[in-house]
């Protein structure tokens, strides 16, 4: 069932995506702040490590989110080459400023 669930999510629509509020959670401060590593996504979107380690994975494997590492540091990003994907930063840009 887990590889089916990491298939689909693969080939994620925007609905797929934003369809997990943790997920939002987490676009959303990677928009605000740039670049975290694990501990502080989850610290600041209020989630247990495992849990943000599972959507930070399937945001990965959507390719939205980039990851870094360094020696067991993981470093993590929105992948804003993709214009898909920085219409979705700009979204979330505009939502917290207003």
């Amino acid at each position: 069932m887990q590889e089916k669930l990491e298939r689909d999510i693969i080939k994620a629509s925007l609905e797929q995506i934003l369809s997990s509020k943790s997920r939002v959670k987490i676009l959303n401060v990677l928009s605000q702040i740039g670049e975290l590593n694990i501990s502080e996504i989850a610290r600041k979107c209020k989630l247990n490590h495992s849990s943000c380690q599972d959507h930070l994975d399937a945001l990965k494997k959507a390719k939205i989110v980039q990851e870094k590492r360094f020696g067991r540091i993981r470093i993590y990003r929105i992948r804003t080459e993709n214009m898909k994907i920085m219409a979705l930063k700009n979204l979330f840009d505009l939502w917290n400023n207003f």
